[in-house]
């Protein structure tokens, strides 16, 4: 790809770790609201939005809005209203964020901007979906006291986290069983050799788990499946907002939770920077 010049404007050590990847492919990168990030000299540390109406592609962070209209920049202490900043664009440049909701794509067009999403490409969904699976294993190790070998361990959801998920803690000698809507994911489930349950008929099934990890993003867990549980099984929770366990009624009974979010940029920052990159390059092809 040709040398292009950059904005990475806002979100956390994931865009921190995007603009060192994309200085070190030779591009020109200049970093916005990345105030705490630790960032080399490759990386022009803006002072204000002077010039960021040049770059070729500005990226904004996953998600992109954080309180209000406001850009999500939880390593700056300042506030950037998404107003003031697509203000400063051109209709020219590509800009792409990731978890684009219709606010914000409102705004943008206020201003007569496209704004892409990267979070809904499929080759981003695969990659983050090994950071995310590989968390679920530091957390389980980290939260049960005792090793997955031998473990009984239930996945509910067999999607793209639900599958890698189920595959290491297998690989690490749990005992996996899957719990999934669909007929076709029961069956590659059972492919992979692990036990199989349907999701909605959990009911009387659950005494047995040590761990059980949810990736399924609706309700899934209640009172009554929650009473169900074994003493000490510890729940993780990778779904997005608003999950799928009732989080109070588990600490009413004493259910150990980890609503583990947003784990790719908390566990590996630097490989979900360069999955983020890799998917903008794809899009900047595809758009060219």
């Amino acid at each position: 790809m040709r040398q292009r010049y950059f904005w990475v404007v806002g979100g956390d050590q994931r865009q921190a770790a995007l603009a060192e990847a994309l200085a070190g492919d030779g591009h020109r990168v200049a970093a916005w609201r990345l105030d705490r990030a630790e960032l080399s000299q490759s990386v022009e540390r803006a002072e204000s939005l002077e010039g960021i109406d040049r770059a070729e592609c500005v990226i904004l962070p996953l998600p992109v809005r954080g309180e209000g209209d406001a850009l999500s920049a939880p390593l700056s202490s300042q506030t950037q209203l998404l107003d003031d900043l697509f203000a400063r664009l051109q209709p020219r440049q590509y800009l792409c964020g990731g978890r684009v909701d219709s606010r914000v794509f409102a705004l943008a067009d206020r201003h007569g901007l496209a704004i892409h999403d990267y979070f809904t490409r499929e080759e981003l969904a695969v990659a983050n979906a090994v950071p995310t699976a590989e968390g679920a294993v530091q957390i389980a190790l980290e939260e049960m006291g005792v090793t997955l070998h031998r473990c009984r361990a239930l996945v509910l959801g067999y999607g793209r986290v639900g599958r890698l998920t189920a595959h290491r803690l297998a690989a690490l000698g749990a005992r996996v069983s899957v719990a999934a809507r669909r007929y076709d994911a029961l069956a590659w489930a059972e492919a992979y050799g692990h036990d199989t349950l349907r999701l909605g008929e959990l009911s009387g099934y659950l005494c047995g788990f040590d761990l059980l990890v949810n990736t399924v993003p609706s309700r899934v867990l209640g009172k009554e499946l929650l009473e169900q549980l074994k003493d000490g099984c510890l729940v993780i929770d990778l779904a997005s907002k608003p999950g799928g366990v009732d989080f109070q009624r588990a600490a009413e009974l004493g259910v150990r939770c980890v609503w583990a979010l947003s784990l790719p940029g908390k566990v590996a920052p630097v490989s979900a920077g360069a999955a983020i990159r890799d998917t903008v390059y794809n899009m900047l092809r595809e758009e060219s």
